[in-house]
């Protein structure tokens, strides 16, 4: 059942469906309506932001984006036709621990599109290629909180020029509001139970600032930022 408050010490007992074994039919309809309500909620607005912000027209070299987590792909995708209006040269690759997801990524992804899809676990991963910038949407919330200090390591050690994490913020109106409006919007049942669990999993500005200095980030070295609507999003801007 859906916990009733936001209760965050009952975080480790929540679990997510999509992140139970199901079909990929069931898997792909999921995730259709995760891609819908990112659209609904202008939930790419804060890593397309951060990326212009990066003022990364100037770079020579095609710029190498890591999308960890990337689900159903519309996330790198918005980024792909962003790099387009623009004329940055980019590479991307999603990156998803789940065969179904990657293979769902790319039948929905247009014929023209050179995103690469990669099937791993991202702590065993090792990219071919050095990685600018490493990216994720709605991942670190489905983690623990040690593996999150391990993930803010690892974008550390891989990301050359930066990484972005977009996020949810653990807040009682997105939770209360999701759980009605998925439910008259009709979403997946999976998306109507996920959704609030996802809000009540996440983290709130006070956690991450303990995650990043466990993960031996200094406060003046990342910048943690809400966005409107509900999300709290962490980014890192390495000197150049």
């Amino acid at each position: 059942m859906l916990p009733n408050k936001l209760d965050f010490s009952r975080r480790a007992q929540l679990t997510e469906r999509m992140d139970e074994p199901c079909s990929r039919e069931e898997l792909r309809a999921c995730l259709r309506d995760i891609a819908k309500t990112n659209r609904w909620l202008m939930a790419y607005r804060p890593t397309l932001h951060w990326l212009d912000c990066l003022e990364l027209e100037s770079l020579a070299c095609p710029l190498r984006i890591l999308d960890v987590g990337c689900g159903y792909g519309d996330g790198l995708r918005r980024i792909e036709q962003w790099a387009k209006a623009r004329g940055v040269a980019v590479e991307l690759t999603g990156l998803d621990h789940n065969a179904d997801a990657t293979a769902i990524a790319a039948e929905a992804s247009a014929a023209g599109s050179e995103i690469q899809w990669v099937t791993a676990d991202v702590f065993a991963y090792t990219p071919q290629k050095p990685v600018h910038l490493v990216v994720s949407s709605l991942f670190t919330h489905h983690l623990a909180e040690a593996d999150v200090i391990r993930f803010l390591r690892w974008m550390e050690r891989h990301s050359e020029l930066g990484w972005f994490i977009n996020d949810l913020s653990r807040a009682a109106i997105p939770y209360y509001a999701f759980r009605v409006l998925s439910k008259l919007a009709g979403l997946h049942p999976f998306v109507q139970y996920d959704g609030p669990v996802s809000i009540a999993r996440s983290f709130v500005e006070e956690d991450w600032r303990r995650m990043c200095a466990a993960a031996g980030l200094d406060d003046g070295e990342v910048v943690i930022k809400g966005m409107k609507p509900a999300r709290l999003c962490v980014g890192r801007r390495k000197p150049r």
